[in-house]
């Protein structure tokens, strides 16, 4: 197996590292590379800081991409780590089947959604990804260690969430649910006020799917003003003469760096409030695609490169329900108040369910936002992180380039049990990111 010397970076572009990068094309060449030193996995690079970056090793799982077996009966789709989640779509769909969870982005591999932990917009109904991981095995230490709720439940809950540092998933099984049709039935709320958008988010919790976009540079009286949008996958009846599977959608590509003023705070400004607007005047019930409702960024192929030649950053929080409504205003407000703008602020309720030891999710309320990674927006960082402890938060480390291993540790009481279990399994000695390293972990 050969190893090369690549230059790498997260989706957000920033940081950049050159990295020593192995493809191993089956479960002996992983072991032997993961007995020679310490390294991380890396799947499609979605991640959008330093989370699958590290100076002594990046294990590339996109040789791994077999789907290895379906049970019609269950839903249960057994497949390697480095599978797409945009192929088991195509394969699965047509045959009336969908992902239980779904990130933002299909284009992310099965074992970068198990170590992340994703959550979708349909948190709370269906908790997290690895709520419907069966079983995963996972190569580490020991050799390939088959891992479930039953079977090694501490390893397996370390696994999911664990951010690729207990060792290299090889492959799962998950389940998919139903989806008779490619169509999803939506309900659109236009929100004058961030209380408004949380009572719409509570009086419809029993939607399938709930996500808001948020205007975070409104002030005042319309602070937090929201579209909050609603779905549910559509049955056949619901469709008319529309065909079962939507046309695909025609994929566009941004072809170079977006000059820095594009999305400067007047710009976004001005979106916001026309994009708010259109779609107060548009609120109500439709149809989507599977595509345009699930992955509306998909359609644009390096959408990162929109951030321009800096690359952007990401701040996502998960507030407890006694301190979000005060948490929430504290970070929309400073955002508004000293931010460049977010082109994307998306708020959702998470529901009571339990992911993994160090998983993201719990409940209450997430809020994303993301900015071109300006000198103003690297200021305003801090200043978000700090309102967020003090209310509670924990952070998306999918998403993070930017926390400090003192506000990592003020955030995350869970982190020690973590160290503990990676130090008694010889994890620490052969897995490690650089993300690791920033965070103490």
């Amino acid at each position: 197996m050969n190893e090369r010397r690549a230059r790498l970076s997260g989706w957000g572009r920033r940081p950049i590292m050159e990295c020593p990068v192995s493809a191993p094309r089956d479960e002996a060449e992983l072991l032997a590379r993961i007995a020679r030193g310490p390294a991380v996995a890396r799947g499609a690079g979605r991640a959008y800081g330093d989370a699958a970056l590290s100076a002594t090793g990046v294990i590339l799982t996109s040789r791994l991409d077999r789907m290895l077996e379906f049970d019609p009966e269950t839903g249960l789709l057994t497949a390697e780590a480095g599978v797409l989640l945009a192929d088991v779509i195509d394969a699965f769909l047509p045959r009336g089947w969908f992902p239980a969870v779904t990130p933002g982005t299909r284009f992310v591999t099965l074992g970068g959604m198990i170590a992340a932990d994703v959550h979708g917009k349909n948190h709370h109904v269906a908790g997290s990804f690895g709520r419907h991981v069966a079983w995963l095995d996972l190569a580490g230490p020991d050799g390939v260690t088959r891992c479930a709720p039953d079977r090694n439940p501490e390893l397996f809950a370390a696994t999911i969430g664990g951010m690729g540092l207990t060792g290299v998933i090889l492959r799962a099984a998950f389940r998919m649910i139903p989806a008779p049709t490619g169509w999803i039935r939506t309900r659109t709320v236009a929100a004058p006020d961030l209380e408004a958008a949380m009572e719409a988010f509570e009086a419809d919790a029993d939607a399938p799917y709930s996500v808001a976009w948020i205007d975070c540079l409104a002030r005042g009286a319309a602070l937090g003003r929201s579209l909050v949008m609603f779905g549910a996958h559509a049955a056949p009846d619901e469709i008319g003469a529309r065909p079962r599977l939507p046309a695909p959608r025609r994929r566009l590509a941004v072809p170079f760096d977006a000059p820095g003023w594009l999305l400067g705070r007047r710009s976004i400004g001005a979106f916001n409030a026309a994009y708010h607007a259109l779609g107060a005047r548009r609120a109500g019930e439709g149809l989507q695609s599977w595509e345009s409702y699930f992955y509306p960024l998909d359609a644009l192929g390096g959408w990162n490169r929109i951030y321009g030649r800096r690359g952007l950053v990401q701040f996502q929080c998960a507030l407890p329900p006694d301190g979000a409504r005060a948490g929430l205003r504290a970070l929309l407000e400073l955002t508004a108040r000293r931010g460049p703008g977010a082109f994307l602020a998306v708020l959702k309720k998470f529901g009571p369910q339990e992911g993994g030891l160090l998983s993201f999710p719990r409940p209450g309320w997430t809020l994303a936002l993301d900015f071109p990674a300006s000198a103003e927006a690297l200021a305003l960082m801090p200043l978000l992180h700090a309102a967020a402890i003090d209310h509670g938060g924990r952070f998306y480390l999918a998403k993070d380039a930017c926390l400090t291993a003192r506000e990592f540790a003020a955030s995350e009481p869970r982190a020690d049990a973590f160290r503990a279990l990676r130090a008694r399994i010889g994890a620490d000695r052969l897995f490690r990111s650089a993300q690791s390293e920033r965070l103490g972990l």
